[in-house]
């Protein structure tokens, strides 16, 4: 039997800097620009979630979309939802929440509760116009 993907799309709006405490001031004004802020500067984003295996012949599913709804919120959507990056979550501590930075984190809290048997890709859209995709390694 072939590969199946399902995709679930959630959304969570939250501020953040980019920023490299490492750089001086300056640099990281000419190199982030407006997204260096210091007061922070917020998205809308929408992130999916693609998951693709062998379809279980028995319940015709992936994988039940409630269960991966859930794992979303419970990973991504719930933890980051209406908070500045930067300063209220702890995955963004240390790490500069870049979209590429902030698909990779939501990748790896996502892969650890999925089946091993199943693949997975996340599309984070920044904007309509900025989206980052990744697949891990």
């Amino acid at each position: 039997m072939g590969s199946v993907t399902v995709k679930r799309i959630s959304h969570f709006n939250a501020a953040h800097r980019l920023n490299v405490s490492q750089w001086s001031k300056e640099k990281n004004e000419s190199f982030f620009g407006l997204c260096n802020n210091e007061f922070y500067h917020g998205h809308n984003y929408k992130i999916e979630v693609c998951v693709s295996g062998e379809v279980d012949p028995v319940s015709g599913y992936l994988i039940d979309m409630k269960d991966l709804k859930k794992i979303i919120e419970e990973e991504v959507v719930g933890v980051w939802d209406h908070k500045n990056l930067n300063l209220q979550v702890e995955d963004f501590k240390t790490l500069n929440p870049t979209a590429e930075n902030i698909a990779m984190v939501a990748y790896d809290k996502l892969r650890l509760r999925l089946d091993k048997d199943l693949s997975l890709k996340v599309v984070l859209h920044e904007t309509e116009r900025n989206i980052v995709e990744y697949e891990g390694i």
